[in-house]
């Protein structure tokens, strides 16, 4: 039984040992196993997760772009529709910016009248013009008897008279019978025959008149026809002038107005303040180094002059040179900033800047964007205060105690502008298209504020946009010039004829006389060339001009 019962104890302790030895490497295996999947879930978890911070952050990502192309659209949404009230506008509106404030047809006491003549109120009646001469006409009845008895009418010593104005234009040739002389005595101091005098000619050997270049100049440079249309219009009348000679005249032409353009340059520059602006103008000719044809035409306006100037460029280099010699002064122009160079240079010039671009800013804000509409409104009526503060200061007499309470008023009023200016633009939440518009006007309010202590000093630069406007009818008719030499001769013209103007002087009456003192010359300017300028004009001569009493 020992032995037996040793046996069994023997097998069990070998059972037990081979059944630990196994379970223990199986032990180790199922935890190298666990490791590895413990370790396979951790990585899978970590990328899961990057994975899923790296499509939050492309998520994101598309948001944002999705925002900012959303808002780029409808930026670009908004402004399409602001150009397109604005054409509409343009259209179908009415002409002038003023808002109307009384509709309907119970219009109140301070509602402005309409313009023109109004419906009920006498008329002024008509009026015949007397200045023009008279050619008398003899209106009688083809049968002076009774119908029904045929005895004869007996005619009565008064008349009824009727009047119409008529206006005639013919080409005609003058015909001169130059007298031939020949000499009676035998003193020997005249040999052969004498000839009256040749009539002078504004061009040599010209076959037209002055009348004709008068015309001519006119018609291109006062009324903005071109010249194709001016010749048709020759031909009608029965005068026939090809384009060449047309091109060659005006070339003959142009170096007799140097000396006067040189006169009115330096009156120009002898004067304390000027409006000054500029409009592009095409000049056909192809000129090394610049690429295309935009040249611009500078205008400069004192209180005397009207003053053009072609230039290449939009430089103030310009301003410059037409302003050479000048240290100090006003210019009322607009915020470009070539003028702005120009008075760095010059500190003693002052740029007073144009109220009427800063109340378009706010107009043009309203127009594009309709949710600014009732925001832009209220400083356009602001300006339009300032506006009729200062026509009732410039209205009353510089002493007088409406003067000095109107510019107390307008003061103040710009005071609360800037003012409210200052808190809106340090408002973050203002519209951006709006600051824009408030920031440009705190930049140059010292500029816009130059009229209140001086008040011969415009608000606006008005004055030389109704300068440009004769030339830009020109632009959109013909175009421009195609040369450098009828560029400057337009530029030329247009300076003359609008001085003219500013004086009130007949230009047509003006002209045919300086052009027939230069054809007197020898086709040369005049030797006193103070006699065509209206500052240097006595006054008998000055009121002829006016009155268009030369012949």
């Amino acid at each position: 039984m020992d032995r037996r019962s040793g046996i069994n104890t023997a097998l069990k302790s070998q059972k037990s040992a081979l059944l630990g030895s196994r379970s223990q490497q199986e032990h180790i295996a199922l935890r190298s196993a666990a490791n590895y999947w413990q370790t396979a879930h951790r990585k899978a978890v970590d990328r899961f997760k990057w994975r899923e911070l790296r499509y939050q952050r492309i998520l994101r990502e598309l948001k944002a772009t999705s925002f900012k192309s959303n808002a780029a659209l409808q930026t670009e949404l908004e402004l399409a529709k602001g150009q397109v009230r604005d054409l509409q506008s343009r259209v179908f509106a009415g002409k002038s910016e003023r808002r109307k404030h009384c509709e309907g047809r119970n219009r109140t006491a301070s509602c402005r009248r309409p313009r023109g003549q109004q419906h009920g109120s006498t008329g002024h009646g008509r009026t015949m013009q007397t200045q023009l001469p008279a050619r008398h006409e003899d209106a009688t009845l083809d049968r002076t008897q009774c119908p029904k008895c045929g005895l004869a009418f007996h005619s009565l010593v008064d008349t009824e008279d009727s009047q119409v104005l008529e206006i005639e234009v013919k080409a005609y040739r003058r015909v001169i019978h130059r007298h031939r002389y020949s000499a009676s005595c035998q003193c020997g101091c005249v040999n052969g025959t004498v000839c009256a005098p040749a009539p002078a000619r504004l061009i040599e050997r010209g076959k037209f008149g002055i009348s004709v270049w008068t015309s001519v100049l006119l018609d291109k440079f006062l009324y903005g026809r071109p010249s194709q249309r001016l010749l048709q219009d020759l031909a009608g009348h029965g005068l026939n002038m090809s384009p060449g000679t047309l091109a060659g005249g005006l070339q003959a032409i142009a170096p007799l107005f140097k000396p006067l353009d040189m006169a009115l340059q330096l009156k120009l520059r002898s004067e304390p303040y000027w409006h000054a602006d500029e409009t592009r103008w095409a000049v056909f000719v192809d000129v090394q180094g610049k690429v295309g044809h935009r040249w611009y035409l500078w205008v400069f306006h004192s209180s005397s002059v009207v003053h053009y100037v072609i230039d290449q460029t939009r430089a103030a280099e310009v301003i410059v040179a037409e302003l050479a010699g000048v240290d100090k002064g006003v210019i009322s122009c607009d915020r470009y900033s070539g003028y702005k160079r120009f008075a760095r240079l010059n500190p003693g010039v002052v740029l007073a800047f144009c109220w009427a671009h800063v109340r378009r800013d706010f107009l043009e804000l309203a127009n594009s964007y309709p949710q600014s509409a009732e925001w832009a409104l209220q400083w356009v009526d602001m300006i339009g205060q300032l506006y009729y503060l200062n026509g009732i200061r410039l209205n009353t007499s510089v002493d007088s105690a409406e003067r000095a309470l109107t510019q107390q008023t307008l003061v103040q009023t710009l005071q609360q502008m800037a003012t409210r200016c200052a808190s809106e633009v340090a408002n973050h939440e203002l519209f951006p298209p709006a600051a824009k518009v408030l920031q440009s006007m705190t930049l140059h309010w010292s500029g816009l504020t130059v009229f209140v202590n001086s008040p011969w000093v415009d608000m606006d630069n008005n004055t030389a946009e109704r300068d440009i406007r004769g030339p830009v009818v020109g632009r959109k008719n013909f175009y421009g010039s195609g040369s450098e030499g009828s560029a400057e001769l337009a530029a030329t013209m247009y300076g003359t004829l609008a001085t003219m103007k500013l004086w009130g002087l007949n230009a047509r009456t003006w002209l045919a006389q300086y052009l027939q003192a230069c054809a007197d010359n020898g086709n040369r300017p005049p030797e006193d060339i103070n006699a065509f300028l209206p500052w240097q004009m006595n006054a008998k001569r000055l009121a002829d001009m006016r009155a268009c009493r030369l012949q």
